[in-house]
């Protein structure tokens, strides 16, 4: 049967501060079993609980009670087990404190009933005694007591001795609520009788169901020893220190056998079977009592032992010995964080908590006593909210621009001597607060650009830094609303929002606008946002893009413009200025002027800076009356670029010389030579055309007359074929019905005109069904010109179809030579 939960409510006491209350289980719970609603037994509301953030603290290292917050109730966290937990000890309890925050603490005590669950048990199966026959009726043998862990009912209660023809038992209480049993002698022994015999005794506790241990007793009867040792008393009280040393003598007992000889001789034991007292203390056999193990105090403060004088007779006595433990300042204070933050912000308001810890030092009176302090020159105190319990707060401004991260040491110390101490750190993190706007790295910035640059071109950075930390200090630029020559700035430049990077948004030329301004901002993430701007100027540099441009003289596509110089001109003579400009500058709109060809480049000269054709000699009847000048204009840009201007001066004294001169002038004579190159050129591309589909053509002719060979003197079956375009003489309406062929032909050779007309014929492949697989090639229907009186008949497509269009594409040509 499982074992059933008793649970009922000892003591409730509730006020609005502090309170307390007492509860029962039994051990041996389940875990995760209800130990009670200590919600609805202390009046408290589920959402007081999860907003004070309620939690019980045990101030031990095992935890065997847990708060559930949201239903409110205590359960068993960890199976507990009286017996391990308190021994002996009566009642068992655990002491709880149940912490509220606002601040409110509840303190709880969770008493441990014990059940069955431990059978009395000896430490030895057999014991033997030698027993003297002439024992007394009345003699006393001690035997071990049996030991069981659980208390009241379910501990120990009586022994049974079978079979008891010569002892009966009896139980002696003890002042430790045990029980000493005695097994005395009820009816002489007779060693002639019976030498040896075996007893068995039984140990049975009062729990349901009732559990028992035995142990077997072997007596063997010896002669004569009728005296007992007696202690001097039955009880004996000593002290111990903590620290005491491996062998240091506790106390002395001492007993006495009025026999003589062997018998009178007495050997001490320790009586106690718990395997833990009889590794801390042991006995010599002069009877001093020594400690065997470490002690502690914060374990047990007060030990019982059972002491046992045996004879040879194996008669014997027993005695109790009470040893007080005292206290030695051997422990450092213990720190428990029960709560502690992370992070605080850094703009919080002194008297912050940040942390809240437990002290505890298991040590008595002044070697418990406590006292906590933190490192210096920190914006943090500690503060003692109760008993055993510390508060880290805040106690001044906090920027996290000075200091991102503070560790905190506590070191808490006791009061005894030598002082013991320990310490904890807490790394507490500065929560950033968006306090703090961009900063450029500049109060104002100036790019240069060279125009005509590539559109999305990077000109420049723009940089600003934030204080602030993560998103508060995530700095974006934006392109403040602006107009340059009244066009919008963003159709000029752009900022990327991320990296401050200024890109020209279109390319830039030097002639049209050569700097301008606008404003950038910089805006972090914050909430709200915190932003500054910074004035950026853009100069835009000139490149040498343009090429000059001449002014004079003018060029003109139909009429020639010629300069007069008259025949009796001195050298020097000023024949006419060319005028150009560049709209570059600088040095790109440096011009400089040449003399690159001329009829006769010995009777002028240009003037390299200023443009003036003049003559360098005396111009003679000699000289021809057309002269051609070609200046070339440069500018000084690298490279540079230039113009060419055509000069034409006429050498005469008459201005109707010069006219009759000029009319055959030839406009252009590069012109010429170029049209006859490529005219040339395309001739001789028609001329291999032609012989290509000449020779096209009389292959296939081939093809087709050797296929009808084969097919004529083969006798399989004949299948009509039909090329393509011709029609079909069966009737099925698949292929066209006409032909047609392009001709060319000549109306007037005298014009060396074109013209183009269209025949039609019908060239038709026919099948006879009657005929034995003879096939016969059928040619019909004249070509018929569009004029009626052409020269030229076409009736298949031959040389003589295409020779008059290449005589007429020759003789076009000819005419555009001429």
């Amino acid at each position: 049967m499982r074992r059933q939960v008793l649970m009922f409510i000892l003591v409730l006491f509730l006020s609005s501060v502090f309170g307390q209350a007492s509860y029962s289980i039994p051990e041996e719970l389940e875990k995760g079993s209800l130990v009670c609603n200590v919600a609805q037994d202390l009046g408290l509301d589920l959402n007081r609980l999860r907003s004070g953030r309620a939690r019980v603290y045990s101030g031990d290292s095992a935890e065997y009670i847990e708060l559930n917050r949201e239903r409110g109730v205590l359960l068993v966290k960890e199976r507990i087990d009286r017996e391990t937990l308190c021994g002996e000890t009566t009642p068992c309890a655990l002491h709880l404190q149940m912490i509220l925050e606002n601040p409110m603490e509840l303190f709880l005590t969770v008493e441990i009933t014990d059940i069955n669950d431990n059978a009395p048990v000896f430490q030895k199966n057999e014991r033997r005694f030698e027993i003297s026959e002439s024992a007394v009726i009345g003699s006393k043998f001690m035997l071990e007591k049996a030991i069981d862990p659980d208390i009241g009912l379910n501990g120990l209660q009586s022994y049974t001795l079978k079979p008891n023809d010569n002892f009966v038992l009896k139980l002696h209480s003890q002042t430790d609520a045990g029980k000493k049993v005695e097994m005395v002698l009820q009816k002489p022994l007779d060693r002639e009788k019976q030498e040896f015999s075996s007893l068995l005794l039984t140990a049975v506790d009062g729990g349901e169901p009732q559990r028992s241990g035995t142990m077997q007793i072997h007596i063997t009867v010896l002669d004569a020893n009728d005296n007992a040792p007696v202690f001097t008393r039955n009880v004996y009280k000593a002290s111990v220190k903590e620290n005491s040393i491996k062998g240091t003598v506790i106390t002395k007992v001492s007993a006495t056998d009025s026999d003589k000889g062997s018998n009178g001789e007495v050997s001490y034991v320790v009586g106690n079977n718990m395997r833990s007292i009889s590794k801390l203390f042991d006995i010599t056999d002069d009877g001093h009592l020594i400690l065997n193990g470490p002690i502690d105090y914060e374990k047990a403060k007060k030990y019982e032992i059972d002491i046992e004088a045996v004879d040879r007779g194996g008669l014997s006595d027993s005695c109790k010995v009470i040893i007080d433990v005292g206290d030695v300042n051997d422990n450092s204070p213990i720190i428990n964080m029960i709560s502690s933050s992370q992070s605080v912000e850094e703009d919080s308001s002194p008297n912050t908590v940040v942390a809240v810890m437990s002290v505890n030092d298991p040590d008595s009176e002044e070697n418990g006593k406590v006292r906590c302090v933190i490192n210096k020159f920190i914006p943090f105190t500690i503060t003692s909210t109760s008993t055993n319990f510390y508060s880290l707060v805040t106690d001044s401004e906090l920027d996290r621009e000075t200091a991102s991260e503070y560790n905190i040491t506590v070191t808490c110390s006791d009061e005894g001597v030598p002082s013991h101490s320990s310490s904890v750190t807490l790394t507490l993190q500065i929560s950033d607060v968006n306090d703090n706007a961009p900063v450029f790295e500049r109060s104002s910035y100036e790019a240069y650009i060279v125009e005509n640059n590539t559109p999305g071109l990077s000109i420049f950075t723009v940089k600003a830094r934030d204080a602030d930390w993560n998103q508060n200090a995530r700095v974006s630029y934006i392109l403040e609303d602006s107009s340059v020559n009244g066009v919008p700035v963003s159709s000029y430049v752009s900022v990327s929002a991320d990296s401050g990077v200024i890109h020209a948004v279109r390319s830039l030329d030097y002639e049209q606008i050569k700097d301008f301004q606008f404003r950038v901002k910089a805006q972090d993430g914050g909430s709200p946002p915190l932003s500054s701007n910074v004035t950026v100027k853009i100069l835009v540099q000139d490149q040498n893009d343009n090429p000059p441009q001449v002014l004079y003289p003018v060029q003109t596509g139909g009429s020639v413009v010629a300069e007069m110089v008259p025949r009796s001109a001195d050298v020097g003579y000023l024949v006419t200025k060319v005028v150009a400009v560049d709209v570059d500058s600088g040095q790109n709109a440096w011009l400089s002027y040449k003399l690159q060809k001329a009829t006769d480049r010995a009777l002028f000269e240009v003037g390299l800076q200023n443009g003036e054709i003049r003559t360098v000699r005396q111009v003679t009847d000699k000289d021809a009356v057309k002269q051609r000048l070609s200046v070339i204009v440069e500018d000084n840009g690298q490279p540079s670029r230039s113009a060419t201007v055509i000069v034409n001066v006429a050498v005469a004294d008459s201005f109707p010389e010069v006219l009759s001169e000029f009319t055959d002038f030839p406009h252009d004579k590069e012109y010429n030579d170029n049209l006859t190159f490529y005219l040339v050129l395309a001739l001789a591309v028609v001329s291999f055309l032609f012989i290509t589909s000449l020779v096209v053509i009389i292959s296939v002719k081939i093809y087709r007359w050797r296929q009808s060979r084969v097919l004529y003197q083969s006798n399989l079956p004949v299948i009509p074929y039909y090329p393509p375009r011709y029609s079909d003489t069966l009737g099925t309406g698949t292929l066209q019905h006409v032909y047609n062929y392009e001709v060319c032909r000549t109306t007037d050779s005298r014009k060396s005109d074109c013209k183009f007309g269209r025949a039609g014929s019908q060239n038709v492949l026919i099948m006879d069904p009657s005929s034995t697989g003879t096939m016969q090639r059928i040619q019909s229907e004249k070509s018929i010109l569009d004029e009626p009186d052409s020269p030229i008949e076409v009736r298949n497509v031959t040389y003589h179809t295409c020779l008059p269009l290449l005589l007429c594409i020759t003789k076009h040509f000819s005419k555009m030579l001429h």
